[in-house]
């Protein structure tokens, strides 16, 4: 169904001046980069495709990751002190990929968000099922002041018998932000199908690598899946509204 021997590979897309808006790069506080050699070999090995800043993005849950504001500004100055030591002064700022658990909740009511840019908050929700209460969620937000930006919409694989819930999200007041990964298949033919489904309807408003470890890295040598690759260029154009240059 995706075969087209004229698709690229994806590491051919990407601009020289691409603001990546999701990655895991911090050593040592999620399931990303567990030391600063390896935050090194990543910041290297994306430099090379073609990406100019990083706004990483560590976790925060509530049970497994429970980052705080200040935690993650503290390890982001150690991590650039650590990385301009090691002769690398790449461009590194840091948000947070939220879970919507009841820890955002008090969260968002403590206004502790530690955001892409301005109002702009990364989300995510379980693989598993929707939160209990995430339209609740999502208006609380909003609320708040803040903007919902979805993490990676096309991995949930619950909505992928129901197209119908990503506008429904949509018009919930969330922007969507596509993993690049998925152009390329990386985490199989349904999140692919979706990812295709949501591009089509002009349903994505910003992409992001997603990088944790060299396989990540590694995959944006892969030739793209997707019927509607076309329209990933502008995508990656639209990620220089965060640059913070």
């Amino acid at each position: 169904m995706f075969f087209n021997s004229k698709k690229p590979v994806l590491a051919e897309l990407i601009p020289n001046n691409y603001v990546d808006i999701h990655s895991h790069l911090l050593p040592g506080i999620d399931d990303g980069a567990p030391t600063i050699e390896a935050s090194l070999q990543l910041i290297t090995e994306l430099q090379k495709i073609g990406f100019s800043e990083f706004i990483t993005t560590p976790h925060v849950m509530e049970l497994i990751y429970p980052n705080t504001e200040v935690e993650i500004l503290n390890k982001l100055e150690v991590t650039k002190n650590n990385l301009l030591q090691l002769g690398c002064a790449a461009p590194l700022s840091a948000a947070a990929e939220y879970m919507m658990d009841g820890h955002f909740y008090n969260t968002i009511n403590q206004k502790k968000i530690v955001t892409l840019k301005d109002n702009y908050v990364l989300v995510e929700m379980s693989y598993s099922n929707p939160p209990l209460h995430l339209y609740e969620t999502l208006f609380d937000l909003q609320l708040h002041g803040y903007q919902p930006v979805l993490a990676h919409p096309e991995r949930y694989a619950f909505y992928h018998s129901n197209l119908g819930h990503y506008t429904k999200l949509k018009n919930a007041g969330c922007l969507f932000q596509m993993n690049l990964l998925s152009s390329v298949g990386y985490y199989g033919g349904g999140v692919s199908k979706a990812a295709d489904y949501l591009l089509q309807n002009n349903l994505i408003d910003f992409v992001g690598s997603d990088v944790h470890h060299h396989k990540h890295v590694a995959a944006f040598y892969g030739k793209i899946v997707l019927k509607n690759h076309v329209k990933i260029p502008a995508l990656l154009q639209k990620n220089s509204f965060f640059s913070k240059k």
